[in-house]
Protein backbone atom coordinates (compact mmCIF):
# COMPACT_ATOMS: atom_id res chain seq x y z
CA UNK A 1 0.00 0.00 0.00
CA UNK A 2 3.03 2.45 0.19
CA UNK A 3 3.30 1.93 -3.36
CA UNK A 4 1.67 4.41 -5.60
CA UNK A 5 -0.89 2.84 -7.70
CA UNK A 6 -1.13 3.97 -11.54
CA UNK A 7 -4.49 3.87 -13.33
CA UNK A 8 -4.16 5.19 -16.92
CA UNK A 9 -0.43 5.81 -16.71
CA UNK A 10 -0.59 8.07 -14.24
CA UNK A 11 0.63 8.32 -10.37
CA UNK A 12 -2.10 8.91 -7.63
CA UNK A 13 -0.59 10.61 -4.60
CA UNK A 14 -0.94 8.74 -0.75
CA UNK A 15 -3.91 9.88 1.01
CA UNK A 16 -1.50 10.19 3.57
CA UNK A 17 1.19 12.78 2.19
CA UNK A 18 -2.12 15.03 1.47
CA UNK A 19 -2.66 15.04 5.60
CA UNK A 20 0.80 15.86 6.02
CA UNK A 21 0.87 18.31 4.00
CA UNK A 22 -2.32 20.56 5.12
CA UNK A 23 -1.39 19.71 8.82
CA UNK A 24 2.24 21.23 8.10
CA UNK A 25 0.22 24.05 6.26
CA UNK A 26 -2.09 24.82 9.10
CA UNK A 27 0.79 24.57 12.20
CA UNK A 28 2.78 27.10 9.85
CA UNK A 29 -0.46 29.67 9.80
CA UNK A 30 -0.86 29.16 13.43
CA UNK A 31 2.89 30.52 14.34
CA UNK A 32 2.79 32.90 12.08
CA UNK A 33 -0.23 34.34 13.30
CA UNK A 34 0.54 34.12 16.79
CA UNK A 35 3.73 35.75 16.04
CA UNK A 36 1.96 38.45 14.63
CA UNK A 37 -0.29 39.23 17.54
CA UNK A 38 2.65 39.29 20.08
CA UNK A 39 4.27 42.02 18.19
CA UNK A 40 1.10 43.97 16.71
CA UNK A 41 -0.98 43.53 20.67
CA UNK A 42 2.12 45.90 22.03
CA UNK A 43 3.78 43.30 24.43
CA UNK A 44 7.47 44.41 24.68
CA UNK A 45 9.97 41.54 23.88
CA UNK A 46 11.38 41.60 27.62
CA UNK A 47 8.41 39.93 28.70
CA UNK A 48 6.41 42.84 30.37
CA UNK A 49 2.59 42.03 29.47
CA UNK A 50 0.55 45.26 28.35
CA UNK A 51 -2.14 45.98 31.01
CA UNK A 52 -5.80 45.72 29.66
CA UNK A 53 -8.10 48.58 30.28
CA UNK A 54 -11.77 48.68 29.80
CA UNK A 55 -13.19 51.88 28.24
CA UNK A 56 -15.21 52.69 30.95
CA UNK A 57 -11.81 53.19 32.98
CA UNK A 58 -10.03 55.77 31.11
CA UNK A 59 -10.70 59.07 32.05
CA UNK A 60 -11.04 61.20 28.98
CA UNK A 61 -10.21 64.96 29.39
CA UNK A 62 -13.25 67.63 29.29
CA UNK A 63 -13.44 68.99 26.55
CA UNK A 64 -12.46 72.78 27.20
CA UNK A 65 -14.58 76.03 26.43
CA UNK A 66 -15.52 79.45 26.69
CA UNK A 67 -18.25 80.65 28.44
CA UNK A 68 -19.04 84.43 27.82
CA UNK A 69 -20.36 86.89 30.73
CA UNK A 70 -23.63 87.96 28.88
CA UNK A 71 -23.17 91.56 29.74
CA UNK A 72 -19.88 93.63 30.66
CA UNK A 73 -19.80 94.56 34.64
CA UNK A 74 -20.09 97.70 35.51
CA UNK A 75 -19.46 99.56 38.57
CA UNK A 76 -19.13 102.72 40.09
CA UNK A 77 -15.33 103.08 42.57
CA UNK A 78 -15.55 104.58 45.98
CA UNK A 79 -15.59 108.82 45.88
CA UNK A 80 -11.55 109.48 45.98
CA UNK A 81 -10.76 107.01 43.74
CA UNK A 82 -8.31 107.46 40.97
CA UNK A 83 -11.20 106.04 38.67
CA UNK A 84 -15.06 107.07 38.99
CA UNK A 85 -16.54 103.88 36.77
CA UNK A 86 -15.21 100.80 35.84
CA UNK A 87 -16.37 98.24 32.74
CA UNK A 88 -15.14 94.76 32.73
CA UNK A 89 -16.34 92.24 30.36
CA UNK A 90 -15.19 88.26 31.23
CA UNK A 91 -14.73 84.77 29.43
CA UNK A 92 -13.31 81.72 31.28
CA UNK A 93 -12.07 78.81 30.42
CA UNK A 94 -14.44 75.91 31.67
CA UNK A 95 -14.27 72.26 31.50
CA UNK A 96 -17.11 70.26 29.89
CA UNK A 97 -20.87 71.21 28.63
CA UNK A 98 -21.74 70.40 31.67
CA UNK A 99 -20.34 73.20 33.62
CA UNK A 100 -21.10 75.70 31.34
CA UNK A 101 -24.71 75.09 32.19
CA UNK A 102 -24.22 75.40 35.43
CA UNK A 103 -22.40 78.86 34.70
CA UNK A 104 -25.51 80.03 32.88
CA UNK A 105 -28.21 78.96 34.85
CA UNK A 106 -26.30 80.23 37.81
CA UNK A 107 -24.88 83.84 36.22
CA UNK A 108 -27.32 86.11 38.70
CA UNK A 109 -25.70 85.13 41.67
CA UNK A 110 -21.96 85.06 39.62
CA UNK A 111 -22.32 88.70 38.75
CA UNK A 112 -23.73 89.84 41.80
CA UNK A 113 -20.23 88.38 43.33
CA UNK A 114 -18.23 89.64 40.98
CA UNK A 115 -19.81 92.90 41.06
CA UNK A 116 -19.18 93.40 45.08
CA UNK A 117 -15.18 92.26 44.22
CA UNK A 118 -14.60 94.78 41.77
CA UNK A 119 -16.32 97.43 43.81
CA UNK A 120 -14.53 96.76 46.90
CA UNK A 121 -11.15 97.03 44.42
CA UNK A 122 -9.42 100.11 44.54
CA UNK A 123 -8.94 101.70 41.51
CA UNK A 124 -5.61 102.90 41.42
CA UNK A 125 -4.44 99.12 42.55
CA UNK A 126 -6.37 97.71 39.16
CA UNK A 127 -4.17 100.19 36.97
CA UNK A 128 -1.30 97.97 37.24
CA UNK A 129 -0.51 94.83 36.13
CA UNK A 130 -0.28 93.24 39.51
CA UNK A 131 -3.38 94.16 40.50
CA UNK A 132 -5.37 93.11 37.41
CA UNK A 133 -3.76 89.39 38.00
CA UNK A 134 -5.39 89.89 41.86
CA UNK A 135 -8.15 90.88 41.07
CA UNK A 136 -8.62 87.73 37.80
CA UNK A 137 -7.74 85.39 41.34
CA UNK A 138 -10.09 86.75 43.46
CA UNK A 139 -13.04 86.45 40.28
CA UNK A 140 -11.51 82.81 39.37
CA UNK A 141 -12.29 81.91 43.74
CA UNK A 142 -15.26 83.77 43.53
CA UNK A 143 -16.93 81.86 40.47
CA UNK A 144 -15.32 78.46 42.07
CA UNK A 145 -17.35 78.98 45.34
CA UNK A 146 -20.16 79.80 43.20
CA UNK A 147 -20.54 76.36 41.44
CA UNK A 148 -19.45 74.32 44.53
CA UNK A 149 -21.93 75.96 46.61
CA UNK A 150 -24.65 75.49 43.91
CA UNK A 151 -24.03 72.14 42.23
CA UNK A 152 -21.12 70.56 44.00
CA UNK A 153 -18.82 70.20 40.78
CA UNK A 154 -17.52 71.92 37.64
CA UNK A 155 -14.18 73.56 36.96
CA UNK A 156 -13.10 76.82 35.65
CA UNK A 157 -9.34 77.07 34.65
CA UNK A 158 -8.97 80.61 33.98
CA UNK A 159 -10.97 84.32 33.67
CA UNK A 160 -10.13 86.51 31.29
CA UNK A 161 -10.82 90.09 30.77
CA UNK A 162 -11.58 90.81 27.07
CA UNK A 163 -12.57 94.36 27.65
CA UNK A 164 -11.51 96.49 30.68
CA UNK A 165 -11.91 100.01 31.02
CA UNK A 166 -11.58 102.54 34.10
CA UNK A 167 -12.79 106.08 33.55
Amino acid sequence: MAELEREDGKEKKSPKKLIIIIVAVVLLLAVSGGAAYFFMSGDSVKGVKAEHVDADEVAVPAEKLYFEMSKPIVVDFPKGSTAKHGRITLSMLVEGAETMGFLTKNEPMIRNNLLMLMSAQESRVLNTREGKDMLRKLMLDAVTAVLVKMSGKGKVNEIFFTSFVMQ
